[in-house]
């Protein structure tokens, strides 16, 4: 077994344009590239302490609007009625759609057996969940009383002397948080077991060795452990791709079953589910680019990679666009006068120019990836993701906000305008994001060393030229 292993590290992987791994590659030099960045501060480049200042700078931001916020009340808000819901539904879709779109992403290639996942399923997976995390802030914020936001759970009148009220889409939305947080973290931890027995084995700091051998959880990597491990984990991959579809669903009929106008459509849990995973994949551009550049991974994430997700970009947008076609023929030819009027304010009336601004963002601007050539531009791609980003914020804000501001009744119309301190409070989100980015960065190996290794140790490698 020794002398296979060794003669397995001294074999070279071909450099191909197409290959999914670069390089002169081998096992032991996979391995010392990916640990080293958590093992030696000296691999970490300037961007990373300047990521990490900016991220503290935010959160100090973040942590004046929440106590502010805790002093006077949720009136410090822009919300008004008939706009009861402001930026903190927005920004609580915006993330969680981030976050269900990563893991059903990561999920679904392993199920598909697509071998191009395996350089950034980690950081797909990491994302997803750090992306919850920062959507769990804005409902419990927006319930007025925080402190007490463990009210929502079920516990019970033998606890609480009540039970939750059901019909509250805050309630679900605690339910639809905490299952996926359950299931992602659950999928994450088991592809960290065979790096972090890894990590244990190399380690040379006997404090270190002792914290990973615990969470390595034993593992040795024998047949038994890899049998039984490739079952579960293909278990658990299905369970989160129906998790992620199911739960992004059922956030849409929050306002698909509503009798709201501009709300009200059968189509929305299709377009939603579309929609997240259109800004998921942007969202995972923007994240994975600037890391293969400033830590010199473009050996193991290679311009294929960047060319798949870009393919993954495109074929979401075909389906986002044809959602906003969608809405608006039933919107002009339903017959029912509300919904035109709704469609009349988004695109025409006072927040018109944030319509436009989405329309370009998420329809035109995504229309040069068409081109192979502009598609292998990494610079493009990174600005194309960059335009998506904003403009599935926007669509959050225009869906949720107009059809509120225009109702029924002509007397309980208003305009909505965030207010600094919510905007504050998007901005420190942002900024515990990328805190927990950069300690995800520094703690963690970026890639799956177990899965990377096995592109080299393939006995077909030609099958690592396309996905």
């Amino acid at each position: 077994m020794k002398m296979h292993t060794d003669i397995l590290e001294n074999q070279p992987v071909e450099t191909k344009r197409d290959a999914l791994i670069q390089g002169d590659q081998t096992l032991e030099s996979v391995t010392s590239k990916v640990s080293s960045i958590v093992f030696e501060w000296n691999k970490h480049p300037r961007i990373w302490y300047v990521s990490l200042l900016v991220a503290f700078a935010f959160l100090g931001v973040l942590t004046v609007g929440v106590a502010w916020l805790f002093y006077k009340g949720v009136g410090v808000w822009g919300i008004n009625i008939p706009v009861g819901w402001g930026l903190a539904i927005v920004n609580f879709e915006w993330w969680m759609a981030i976050g269900q779109s990563l893991l059903l992403l990561s999920a679904g290639l392993l199920l598909m057996r697509q071998q191009w996942r395996k350089s950034i399923s980690r950081i797909l997976e990491s994302t997803a969940i750090f992306a919850v995390m920062c959507a769990g802030i804005f409902p419990i914020l927006h319930l007025g009383r925080p402190w007490v936001f463990y009210w929502l759970m079920p516990m019970g009148p033998n606890i609480l002397g009540l039970w939750p009220q059901f019909r509250s889409p805050l309630v679900w939305d605690v339910f639809a948080m905490s299952t996926f947080m359950v299931v992602a973290i659950l999928y994450w931890y088991m592809g960290l077991i065979p790096d972090i027995a890894c990590l244990r084995d190399r380690t040379k700091n006997p404090t270190v060795r002792v914290l990973t051998g615990v969470l390595a959880l034993g593992w040795r990597g024998s047949a038994r452990h890899w049998r039984r491990y490739q079952t579960a984990y293909n278990i658990v991959a299905g369970l989160c791709v129906a998790l992620t579809i199911s739960a992004y669903s059922f956030v849409s009929f929050d306002f698909a079953m509503s009798i709201i106008p501009g709300w009200h459509s059968t189509f929305l849990p299709v377009f939603y589910v579309a929609g997240a995973i259109f800004e998921g994949v942007a969202i995972a551009l923007t994240i994975i680019i600037p890391l293969r550049a400033w830590y010199g991974l473009q050996s193991f994430i290679t311009d294929v990679h960047i060319d798949w997700l870009a393919k993954y970009l495109l074929g979401s947008n075909m389906v986002v666009v044809y959602g906003y076609f969608t809405e608006v023929f039933y919107s002009w030819y339903g017959g029912d006068k509300y919904d035109k009027l709704v469609l009349r304010n988004q695109m025409f009336g006072h927040y018109a120019p944030l319509f436009w601004i989405m329309i370009a963002c998420n329809v035109i601007a995504p229309l040069i990836l068409w081109s192979p050539r502009l598609r292998r531009n990494i610079s493009i791609v990174f600005i194309v993701a960059m335009f998506v980003n904003l403009g599935m914020w926007l669509e959050r804000f225009i869906s949720l906000i107009t059809s509120l501001s225009r109702s029924y009744i002509p007397s309980t119309w208003g305009i909505y305008t965030p207010s600094i301190w919510e905007i504050a409070v998007f901005i420190g989100s942002i900024g515990l994001f990328l805190f927990l980015m950069c300690l995800f960065v520094r703690f963690i190996p970026l890639m799956s060393l177990t899965e990377l290794k096995t592109l080299l140790t393939s006995d077909e490698r030609g099958k690592n030229n396309s996905p």
